[in-house]
């Protein structure tokens, strides 16, 4: 079993009118939110430059498929958004199943007392922190990074 890799990620929910973006620490000890980023033509530059700040080593982008683990439209628009941020960026993403990233984040803020509407603008974030925290525990449990890589330019050529 390896070791779990040192370094900061950054995890992120592509949804299809807000992105949510979390970070953990360099041990992978916690995630935590960062940003809700209105989906625009200019959301890659706003993710790009929070990857500027942060320096991750790899980036974490939910892949939601269905119930049954099948892809569905949005799972196509995940996967196009993960590969033009790896391209942009030249940093490892990696697709991890989301499948009740949102639900498990909409349970959590109604628990600490907030409505479905005022959690509206920080829900997607929070689904990025579960999303990232599962991944660092699988490879932390596992010492295999979580879901599968997406593939670089020159390796689906």
């Amino acid at each position: 079993m390896s070791a779990f890799r040192r370094g900061v990620r950054l995890g992120i929910d592509v949804g299809k009118a807000r992105i949510g973006v979390a970070r953990c620490d360099p041990d992978g000890m916690l995630a935590f939110p960062v940003e809700t980023v209105p989906r625009t033509e200019a959301s890659l530059d706003r993710i790009v430059e929070i990857a500027a700040e942060f320096e991750p080593i790899e980036f974490i982008v939910g892949l939601p498929v269905n119930m049954q683990g099948v892809d569905t439209l949005s799972t196509a628009d995940a996967r196009t958004f993960a590969a033009d941020l790896q391209a942009r960026t030249g940093i490892p993403v990696r697709l991890v199943d989301e499948r009740l990233s949102t639900v498990t984040a909409h349970a959590a803020l109604r628990s600490s007392g907030r409505t479905q509407k005022n959690s509206r603008s920080i829900v997607d974030q929070v689904a990025a922190v579960v999303l990232l925290q599962q991944a660092i525990d699988t490879e932390k449990s596992t010492g295999n990074p979580a879901g599968a890589a997406v593939p670089s330019d020159e390796e689906s050529v």
